[in-house]
């Protein structure tokens, strides 16, 4: 039998490092990126390898901060993929219309982008006085971050039009103050958002949400993980709830897939079983 690569190894041991000594587990993420970014970490941190990386990572808890927010994947722009929210505001905000209050969980908010999106479009469709939005991450940099609503400068113009391929209806100019190098988001688009931090690996049910969105995150689990983490979902939905995942996953190959139903292919939103009556 062929013997591990020693980096392998080093990695293996690594994840079970941070699980023993700071209960973080990423056992269940894939192994060809998550390695990428436990080895960016190390030079970060002058490590020659990642053994160097786990020997610190178990003596020095100041370090920990820093490995989490390197070893998350905090990449995301407003509007992202606009027909995704164009999709929303046209198929499922209507029936969302319908509840007297509306929870909607954004998990895997990085820096918050995406949260302030649903924020933005919940406001133009008269609904968010009546939304509740759970950003959660587990990643406590990239929340501070979010809670903050800085962003640069450099952004504006992506950003701009990237609202107005969503449908957006006024200006996104209309909800940022620009000072310098930076964008700051006015405040009263956060007067219903709460920040917490939460971890798809370990956590278990955060809320009953009509609308949960998580893109982009499950590409980094293995397919174990992302079963676990579509039944968490599933547990979280209320009947008849829709899920948004990113543009290159699915739901497919769970044994879950069979209590959704596709409601938009290409933007990746399903729904929970039948409608409540």
């Amino acid at each position: 039998m062929a013997r591990p690569d020693p980096d392998d190894v080093e990695l293996e041991l690594f994840i079970r490092a941070l699980q023993l000594r700071h209960g973080y587990d990423f056992s269940g993420y894939a192994r060809a990126s998550l390695k990428r970014r436990v080895h960016g970490v190390a030079m970060a941190r002058q490590c020659r390898t990642i053994g160097e990386l786990t020997t610190r990572v178990i003596h020095d808890d100041s370090l920990l901060p820093a490995v989490i927010a390197g070893l998350s994947v905090p990449v995301s722009e407003m509007f992202r993929n606009p027909f995704v929210f164009k999709a929303l505001a046209a198929d499922v905000f209507p029936v969302l219309a319908s509840y007297p209050h509306i929870n909607i969980w954004q998990a895997g908010c990085a820096r918050g982008e995406e949260v302030y999106t649903l924020a933005i479009l919940l406001e133009e469709a008269g609904l968010y006085e009546r939304t509740q939005i759970y950003a959660t991450d587990f990643n406590d940099v990239a929340l501070a971050q979010a809670q903050e609503g800085i962003f640069p400068v450099a952004e504006a113009r992506a950003w701009s039009e990237n609202y107005r391929a969503a449908g957006g209806q006024h200006s996104l100019g209309d909800y940022w103050h620009a000072r310098y190098e930076h964008l700051k988001l006015v405040e009263r688009l956060k007067r219903n958002i709460t920040f917490a931090n939460h971890n798809l690996v370990a956590d278990g049910v955060f809320c009953e949400a009509h609308l949960i969105l998580c893109r982009n995150v499950l590409i980094y689990f293995t397919n174990a993980l992302q079963d676990r983490v579509l039944g968490l979902f599933r547990n979280s939905l209320v009947r008849g709830g829709y899920l948004v995942l990113g543009n290159k996953e699915s739901i497919a190959f769970a044994p879950s897939a069979a209590e959704f139903s596709e409601l938009d292919v290409r933007a990746r939103i399903y729904r929970l079983g039948a409608p409540q009556a």
